[in-house]
C-alpha cells in the first residue's frame, strides 16, 4: 500500500532511469563507432591512446570511475576557472559522462569484433559492394555496420549491465529506482515492499530491452541481406 500511495516517486524515478541510460548508450554508441574504426585501421600513434581508453574503462570499476569525476574534478584548481565547472559540479552530468565513456569503451571493443568477423559472413555482400563502386564511409553506413549490428549478441548484455549500475548512481545522491526504494524504507519502514517494487521495475525493463534487441535483430537481416544487394544493384545501376 505505501508504493501504490508512492507511485508518483517511482515513476519519477524510472524517468531519472530510462533517461539516464537511453543517453548513455546513445552517446556511447556514436563515439564507439569511430574508435572501433581507428582500433581496425587507425595509425599507431592513434591507437595508443585508444587502447588506453578502453584499458582503463575497462579495467576499472564503474563506481571508482564515477568517484573519481565526481569528487577527482573538484580537486582541480584549473577546473574552477573554466565552463565545464557548473557541468561537473552536478551530479547528474557526472553520471552521464562517466556511463557514456565506460559503455564506449565496451561497445568499441564489440563492434571492432562485429566489423573484424563481418568479411566472413554472409558471403558476397562486402565483395558486392566493392564492386559496384560503393565505397569509404557510404558502404560503412550501408553494408558493413548493419551486418555487424546483427552479430552484436553480446549488445544486449552491455545494456543490462549499464542499467544495473545505475544503483551505483545513490552514491552521489542522484535519484533513481534503488533511491526511490530507500526514500519508501525510510518513511514506512517496509524494506520487503520497496526493494520488491524496485526489483520488479528493474526487471521489466531488462526484459523489454532484451525482447526489443531481439526484435531488432530478427529485422537485421532482412535490410542487410536481400534487401541490402537490391540496394548494391541500384547504386551500380544509377
Amino acid at each position: 500500500m505505501e508504493v501504490a500511495g508512492n507511485l508518483g516517486l517511482y515513476l519519477q524515478a524510472l524517468k531519472n532511469t530510462l533517461i539516464l541510460v537511453s543517453l548513455s548508450f546513445s552517446l556511447g554508441l556514436i563515439l564507439a563507432v569511430p574508435l572501433a574504426i581507428l582500433r581496425m585501421k587507425g595509425h599507431f600513434l592513434v591507437l595508443v591512446p585508444v587502447r588506453a581508453f578502453i584499458w582503463f574503462f575497462k579495467g576499472t570499476p564503474l563506481l571508482v570511475q564515477m568517484l573519481l569525476l565526481y569528487y577527482g574534478f573538484g580537486l582541480i584548481e584549473a577546473m574552477k576557472d573554466t565552463f565545464l565547472w557548473p557541468m561537473f559540479t552536478e551530479p547528474w552530468f557526472c553520471a552521464l559522462f562517466t556511463f557514456c565513456l565506460n559503455t564506449c569503451a565496451y561497445t568499441t571493443e564489440i563492434m571492432r569484433k562485429a566489423m573484424v568477423a563481418t568479411p566472413s559472413a554472409p558471403p558476397g555482400e562486402i565483395e558486392a559492394a566493392r564492386a559496384a563502386g560503393i565505397s569509404g564511409l557510404r558502404m560503412l553506413r550501408r553494408v558493413v555496420l548493419p551486418l555487424a549490428l546483427r552479430r552484436v549478441s553480446t549488445y544486449s548484455k552491455e545494456i543490462v549491465f549499464m542499467l544495473h549500475g545505475c544503483v551505483l548512481t545513490s552514491v552521489i545522491i542522484l535519484f533513481d529506482i534503488s533511491g526511490a526504494s530507500r526514500i519508501i524504507n525510510s518513511l514506512y519502514y517496509s524494506p520487503y515492499e520497496a526493494l520488491f517494487s524496485a526489483a520488479a521495475l528493474y526487471l521489466t525493463i531488462t526484459l523489454s530491452v532484451v525482447l526489443f534487441l531481439k526484435l531488432l535483430k530478427k529485422r537485421l537481416p532482412e535490410q542487410s541481406g536481400a534487401g541490402q544487394e537490391g540496394g548494391v544493384e541500384m547504386e551500380a545501376s544509377t
